[in-house]
């Protein structure tokens, strides 16, 4: 997909990211590490600068970025706390993608346009409690009751849950058949009667971005709602899958932003701070932490947006993708720890960013397809080659 933006209004739109982020965000970091929320009026800003619809088509009132550019929007998002980015990025990703790739002419006049203006927040629901990493396994139900379905079941660990208007739930269709086979994807209005939402979950870290269980108990939605139309029934794992293709895509560009925001923390502490009568950054075991760290970051810069312009281009991106989210979330996991050892025991308080982002950067190598089913993904598809 071309991008409707050229470069130059790119770049004004980058460096009002980035002035947005300064001036704005940085300052409130600690304020919703605290609240756990993100102040209405940020919220509100957020909408009024049009980031819910970076990737959403002109037409709906969206930016229509390509994959690439949304990717480096990301970059410079996640050199602040998630909690920001998950305002709007389920929106821009996994909230809206299976709309815009199989959705109907109806679907998309319906929920695309207040989708790019946030009055629609979206939330993507697939995961459930004992369906994780193996999504072909999911329980939830959907049977057809004459031109409607049924639905029951509980999504598990549903990013925005608690902000979201509508849900693009997958189900199983068909229970005679096993495995990705009879799943549908299946649209549905917060409002709808015997839906609920969970209590937000205490995380570990990415603090003030909610995720929480979703909850369908006989559920009513009509055959129109599946995404695609009735047609589209059965289809509903293969559009997961395109989804969840550029979701890895741009968990490897978030991954890479809050690197960069790592490095430059521990970059600027072993600078300023002196041990031994000089600065850290004198020391050469420091110096060689920071050198793996900014290697490993550029490699992973290039390898996401790698993974970005095969999206671009409609290339089978399973393999790269998921290649992209393994090496990118683990080498942030590896540069948060070399930024806590870099300030010691600084790293450690709360009093330093660094103790925050080192635990944020934790779930990065869970959600998106763990990094041993990544594993998995990539050798399967070596070895088939290698087979043929």
């Amino acid at each position: 997909m071309a991008s409707a933006f050229d470069d130059d209004s790119f770049k004004l739109l980058l460096d009002t990211v980035e002035r947005f982020i300064r001036e704005r965000l940085l300052p409130l970091e600690a304020e919703v590490e605290r609240t756990e929320q993100v102040p209405a009026d940020v919220i509100a800003e957020m909408r009024e600068m049009g980031l819910f619809g970076l990737s959403i088509g002109q037409e709906y009132g969206g930016f229509e970025l390509d994959i690439t550019q949304e990717m480096q929007v990301q970059m410079l998002f996640s050199q602040v706390s998630q909690a920001f980015r998950m305002v709007f990025w389920p929106n821009v990703g996994i909230g809206s993608k299976g709309i815009a790739i199989a959705g109907t002419d109806l679907q998309k006049r319906t929920y695309l346009p207040g989708m790019a203006t946030g009055e629609i927040p979206a939330a993507f629901c697939l995961t459930e409690p004992d369906a994780g990493s193996d999504a072909a396994s999911l329980k939830t139900s959907a049977v057809r009751d004459g031109d409607f379905f049924v639905l029951n079941g509980t999504k598990r660990f549903i990013s925005n849950a608690t902000r979201a208007k509508v849900f693009t739930v997958m189900a199983r269709s068909d229970p005679s058949k096993k495995g990705a086979d009879g799943i549908t994807a299946f649209l549905v209005d917060r409002d709808t009667p015997g839906l609920s939402i969970g209590k937000p979950e205490h995380k570990m870290g990415q603090k003030g971005s909610p995720i929480a269980d979703v909850v369908l108990e006989n559920v009513r939605i009509p055959a129109a709602n599946i995404v695609g139309g009735p047609e589209a029934e059965g289809r509903g794992f293969k559009i997961a899958m395109a989804v969840l293709d550029a979701g890895r895509a741009s968990v490897a560009a978030s991954a890479v932003g809050a690197a960069k925001r790592l490095i430059d923390e521990a970059a600027r502490y072993a600078l300023q701070r002196k041990q031994f009568g000089q600065p850290l950054a004198q020391f050469q075991l420091i110096q060689a932490m920071l050198a793996d760290s900014e290697a490993e970051y550029l490699a992973g810069h290039a390898l996401a947006l790698r993974a970005g312009q095969a999206l671009q281009r409609g290339e089978d991106t399973r393999v790269l993708a998921a290649s992209a989210k393994y090496f990118c979330s683990e080498m942030l996991g590896r540069v948060a720890d070399r930024a806590v050892q870099i300030l010691g025991g600084n790293g450690y308080m709360a009093e330093y960013p660094v103790e925050r982002l080192y635990r944020d950067a934790r779930a990065f190598r869970i959600y998106e397809g763990t990094s041993q089913i990544l594993q998995l993904v990539i050798a399967r598809a070596m070895l088939q080659r290698y087979a043929d």
